[in-house]
């Protein structure tokens, strides 16, 4: 497929557009309400993946898979629980084509096929595949973690705790995509610290009239796709230690 020029500038545009929806939902939402910091933090996610795609990061394509693969499910399960609104099948179609932009070797050579990173840090094809396979389950755990640490719950110590929580996961992940073997172990750290949280939160926030969002579903989700996208390097880091 070719057209790379334009599809890169779709899912770029498609990403600023969730960008600034988030951060104005945030900006111009009533005083005290308490989704604004997830509000802010999926768009500072969305910002990032816009940044990185168009700053050209190696892992830049990978990530942005993963956010719209996010995407694109939850609007699935959207449609499955409230039929096809409109709104919904926007969200999951617009997602979808992020990643269906992205997808393909031509795009590919831009971002993780180029040579010089592979060089930096000693990558051969197996390794980028391993990767690439990872870096996407963490852009599909990321948003699912922000909603389950950042949502409105009625007692501030338990907020505070879960945030921490999804914080210390987000500097795994910042380490992570720096290729450092410290990010790695602080990811999982921050996954198994979301598991311990499950059981001191409330089980429901309300979103509005017969939507609720399940926070130990999304919680035990997140973390688990994250664990996942960690475990095919568990045996090399294992290796390492013991040597």
């Amino acid at each position: 497929m070719g057209f790379v020029g334009e599809r890169k500038a779709l899912a770029a545009a498609i990403l600023a557009f969730y960008m600034l929806l988030y951060l104005i939902a945030a900006l111009l939402g009533p005083p005290g309400d308490g989704f604004r910091p997830f509000l802010s933090a999926m768009g500072l996610l969305y910002g990032t993946a816009f940044f990185a795609l168009v700053a050209g990061y190696f892992w830049a394509r990978w990530f942005a898979i993963g956010l719209g693969i996010y995407g694109l499910i939850l609007g699935v399960m959207a449609v499955w629980q409230v039929g096809p609104v409109p709104e919904i099948l926007f969200l999951g179609g617009t997602h979808g084509l992020i990643s269906l932009a992205l997808w393909g070797d031509k795009v590919a050579t831009h971002y993780d096929g180029r040579t010089e990173w592979r060089s930096r840090f000693h990558m051969d094809e197996n390794a980028t595949r391993r990767l690439g396979k990872a870096v996407i389950r963490v852009g599909i755990s990321l948003p699912i973690l922000i909603a389950y640490g950042l949502a409105p719950r009625d007692s501030m110590v338990d907020t505070l705790v879960c945030a921490a929580a999804v914080g210390l996961v987000g500097v795994g992940v910042w380490g992570f995509l720096r290729l450092r073997t410290w990010g790695l172990v602080v990811m999982i750290c921050g996954a198994a610290a979301v598991l311990g949280t499950i059981g001191i939160t409330e089980q429901l926030v309300a979103l509005g009239r017969n939507t609720a969002l399940d926070l130990s579903l999304n919680g035990t989700l997140g973390a688990v796709v994250l664990l996942l996208a960690a475990l095919p390097f568990a045996g090399p880091i294992a290796r390492y230690v013991r040597s």
